[in-house]
């Protein structure tokens, strides 16, 4: 494969912080990114070019495509219907496909797919009037309600166990739901799966991830749990890389279930999970995702030493200037390393950045993992 530098120029439909690290793993590789962002100076701006203005905007978004040679997108809610009229009206390519974004976008469809070929997911029923909410809650003995559409972290999502308030509890999610049963999983799992050019797959180090309140804290690689529920988590991230289209990479969640692995929910896009490899992998699932699109080599997976990551939350109580102190402390431990995604205003468990903790040497991430959460646990937001 022939590939000519400096490099194309790569658009992204978003532009938080998965655009902005997207953007500093391009960098090197020659790739100039432009985003579309409706937040003014947001974060990717300070390592991307920035066109201002609504992701669901047509005029917006054609913009981005004629000034790109391929186009991507780092958030979900990003228009799948309108990338496909840009893609027809400029000519310019859209990886991950359009149409893996609508299935993955909805989780019922999302279930649906995954149900239909065969994948282990959670028993689930539609949920999109109150009677269906409470005969799942009677079906299940109690069921999760999970927004269709437009649920992250932990966002319309929620449980319930009475039938009475199945209702009331529906309605806080948006009215049309899909109803999964509540699972007593041992732990939740997660890896990275990346679709390449000519139909290539690869899977990065299936982690452990940590939540608290349904939202992400942190993240261990290698998960501790054995070899075979290792082995068997990547088989069906396969499985689930067979059955989406385009290029890019994929983050899949997934429960382990006394050591059955049934998958939660899919994001075709860098995520969260992924990010201890910056510092974890031979290669980043951001250079991953920017040569995926691109059609360019892929790169290799491998974990190169037992990590930890930890995510830096908004620690206030209402919104508030963005101000981080403690940073020392990280930036004295010679195998930790801050990622602050600079953002300008801190919100209540918003996510303003994480801190990654590698062990050279160790057999497992325990270590890493401990120093991660202590170090996250040290930095404060100050008024």
């Amino acid at each position: 494969m022939s590939v000519t530098l400096p490099g194309p120029t790569l658009g992204v439909v978003g532009g938080g912080q998965l655009g902005r690290m997207l953007g500093e793993a391009a960098s090197p590789l020659g790739v100039d990114v432009v985003v579309l962002d409706p937040t003014p100076d947001c974060p990717a701006a300070r390592v991307a070019d920035q066109i201002e203005g609504d992701l669901d905007d047509p005029e917006s978004v054609s913009e981005l495509a004629e000034r790109a040679d391929v186009l991507t997108f780092e958030i979900e809610t990003a228009d799948p219907e309108l990338l496909v009229d840009v893609r027809a009206e400029t000519g310019t390519p859209v990886h991950p496909d359009p149409a893996t974004l609508a299935a993955t976008g909805d989780k019922l469809r999302e279930k649906e797919m995954l149900d239909e070929a065969g994948i282990p997911v959670p028993a689930f029923v539609p949920a999109d009037t109150p009677t269906a909410a409470a005969e799942a809650v009677d079906r299940f003995g109690g069921t999760m309600l999970k927004a269709r559409e437009g649920g992250y972290d932990g966002r319309g999502n929620e449980p319930v166990s009475d039938a009475d308030a199945a209702g009331e509890t529906l309605a806080a999610v948006g009215g049309d739901a899909v109803a999964e049963e509540l699972l007593d999983f041992d732990r939740e799992l997660a890896a990275i799966g990346v679709r390449g050019p000519d139909g290539e797959t690869r899977v990065f180090p299936v982690t452990e991830t940590i939540h608290r309140e349904e939202i992400l804290r942190g993240t261990v690689s290698p998960p501790r749990v054995d070899a075979e529920t290792r082995e068997r988590a990547r088989d069906v991230v396969e499985q689930v890389l067979a059955e989406l289209d385009g290029r890019g990479v994929f983050g899949v969640e997934l429960f382990d279930v006394d050591g059955e692995i049934l998958v939660n929910e899919i994001a075709p896009r860098p995520h969260n999970s992924g990010h201890w490899t910056i510092e974890g992998a031979a290669t980043s699932q951001f250079e991953q995702h920017v040569r995926a699109v691109l059609g360019w080599p892929l790169g290799p997976v491998e974990r190169v030493a037992p990590t930890a990551s930890a995510n830096i939350l908004g620690d206030v109580d209402a919104p508030e200037p963005a101000t981080l102190s403690g940073v020392g402390s990280v930036l004295a431990g010679p195998d930790a390393s801050l990622h602050w995604y600079g953002k300008r205003e801190a919100r209540p468990l918003r996510k303003m950045g994480h801190l990654t903790v590698t062990d050279p040497g160790a057999a497992d991430a325990a270590s890493a993992l401990e120093t991660a959460e202590s170090l996250r646990d040290s930095l404060t937001f100050t008024q």
